[in-house]
């Protein structure tokens, strides 16, 4: 087969020239359709030998080839075409070799069920006609279809970076992959370079949120690769574009109906209007906290960052297409970060009422600058509040962070009271009393009554060790120590009323009876 290849090759390619009117530049049309079926065809395997075939008969053609006295003469020089022939073979050899790598990696599955829509093999001219980011954008559905962890595209050349998270990240299922990957990544350094690659896996997650929006894991994943991108113009940029394309229409219509109903909807009111239960709806509005607040960070460092340069390998500089993501982030204009800011407490808010199951009328605890300001281009300057606030406004916000300082306390599971505020043996409070402190500081309100608040709530449920790790944060302990006056009360008349021991009972008969007439109402007493 390999001889007749090669006098295919000899006799088709001196046949072109035996017309004085052929372009020595030429390529002859049987060759070209030939490359041509190369770079179409899915089957790797049999494309990279064929063209090794090829690139041997055109390197054996130019070292058999001597020109004659007629074409010098004629001024005809049939070995420029070959140089060109055999350069074109050279590119499709490497070209092939990339895409047997790919499709390789590509063919790589798991034990476990797919997460999204099943994923093919690619071609060279694919690639080619996809434009520069078309290699990323194929790794990352790839990545999307085994849900692939993060961690696991960062692998660098040495294996040294992110060693530890890389560890941890290696399910069993995906052993077998990280050899074939870590091939791909080392041999594509600019078309996979990380920053790249998280960029079209955070794209191509929440694009297919979108078709979903219940499945909150693949927003999730989105936000988790946006995380990871290194570059804050890259970031920033393909922050912006999710937030433009995908979460702004949302966050919109999530608003107006939790203003209308003044109360965290219920799941069939969500389905109806939003297109996801209240489960996603709450997911949904962590994931817009977080992505705003990437944006923000993003907006800071970039101002002492310098814009990367776009590189791609040699073998795929000839790629056409679609502008890749990266190149459209980093295209993206610049936020105005007071109203990013004045978005994300927004989204804060809404994500605590939905979560807690808090009753609220969101934009009433906005004046109407506040009010008309929302959902703006990012990139605008819009009036934004500014200076002191109404305190009939201020007031309605205090109201409103006590409520939810009261339902984080609530929501924390009884008889831990072991559990610190640090542990990771639970769930709650979390971050919440942070997240209340930070949206007191926005909202104007007193954080440290808001400290006293939680330390008092903790104390009266019973959270001791959490109260005493609260109250260290507390400026004013004056307030605080004589609301824990009244704690101390319902549980010494709880003690020496309820329990009725005998030496509790020797104990009340031994106190003034002033101090027995404040105890006694310490039963009917219900502290708020």
């Amino acid at each position: 087969m390999f001889c007749h290849f090669m006098h295919l090759k000899s006799a088709s390619f001196w046949t072109g020239f035996e017309s004085k009117d052929q372009d020595p530049q030429a390529v002859l049309p049987f060759w070209e359709q030939l490359r041509a079926g190369c770079q179409q065809s899915h089957a790797v395997g049999a494309v990279y030998l064929a063209v090794q075939a090829g690139c041997i008969a055109a390197q054996s053609l130019a070292n058999s080839h001597t020109t004659t006295p007629e074409e010098e003469e004629n001024a005809v020089d049939p070995w420029e075409a070959v140089c060109l022939d055999g350069e074109q073979w050279n590119l499709l050899l490497r070209q092939a070799k990339d895409i047997l790598l790919l499709n390789t990696l590509f063919l790589c599955c798991t034990s476990k069920p797919c997460h999204s829509e099943t994923s093919t093999t690619t071609s060279i001219k694919e690639l080619l006609e996809g434009g520069r980011g078309s290699i990323a954008d194929c790794v990352a559905r790839w990545a999307m279809h085994l849900w692939l962890p993060p961690a696991m595209l960062q692998i660098s050349k040495d294996g040294n970076e992110n060693g530890d998270e890389l560890k941890d990240s290696i399910q069993p299922e995906f052993e077998h992959i990280t050899a074939p990957l870590k091939v791909v990544l080392m041999s594509f350094p600019f078309s996979l370079e990380p920053d790249m690659l998280h960029s079209h896996c955070s794209w191509a997650y929440v694009v297919q949120w979108n078709k979903d929006p219940e499945e909150n894991r693949f927003i999730e994943r989105a936000v988790d690769h946006l995380a990871r991108i290194c570059n804050p113009h890259i970031q920033h940029g393909v922050s912006a574009m999710m937030w433009n394309t995908f979460l702004v229409e949302r966050l919109s219509a999530t608003t107006l109906l939790i203003d209308k109903v003044c109360k965290a909807p219920k799941d069939r009111l969500c389905r109806r209007d939003l297109g996801m239960g209240d489960k996603a709806a709450t997911v949904f509005l962590s994931c817009c906290c977080e992505l705003l607040q990437i944006l923000l960070e993003a907006d800071i460092d970039r101002d002492e960052a310098e814009i990367p340069t776009l590189e791609v390998e040699d073998a795929w500089a000839g790629a056409e297409g679609p502008t890749s993501i990266t190149e459209l982030a980093l295209d993206q204009s610049g936020v105005h970060y007071p109203l990013v800011q004045h978005h994300y407490v927004l989204c804060r808010l809404l994500h605590a009422t939905l979560a807690f199951g808090l009753r609220v009328k969101p934009l009433s605890l906005f004046d109407a600058k506040g009010k008309n300001a929302f959902f703006k281009d990012l990139s605008t300057l819009p009036l934004l509040p500014s200076g002191e606030m109404d305190p009939e406004l201020v007031s309605l916000r205090q109201q409103f962070l006590l409520r939810l300082v009261s339902a984080v306390v609530a929501a924390i599971p009884s008889g831990t009271p072991s559990i610190t505020q640090g542990s990771t043996d639970q769930k709650l409070p979390g971050p919440w009393p942070e997240r209340a402190i930070e949206l007191a500081l926005h909202l104007q309100v007193n954080e440290d009554f808001l400290k006293q608040q939680y330390a008092f709530e903790l104390y009266n449920a019973g959270h001791d060790l959490l109260a005493e790790e609260a109250s260290m944060a507390v400026s004013d302990h004056g307030v605080l120590a004589s609301q824990l006056l009244l704690v101390a009360g319902q549980r010494l008349c709880y003690a020496l009323l309820h329990i009725q021991t005998k030496d509790g009972m020797e104990l009340l008969a031994r106190l003034p009876p002033t101090l027995c007439t404040w105890l006694k109402a310490m039963v009917w007493l219900n502290i708020q």
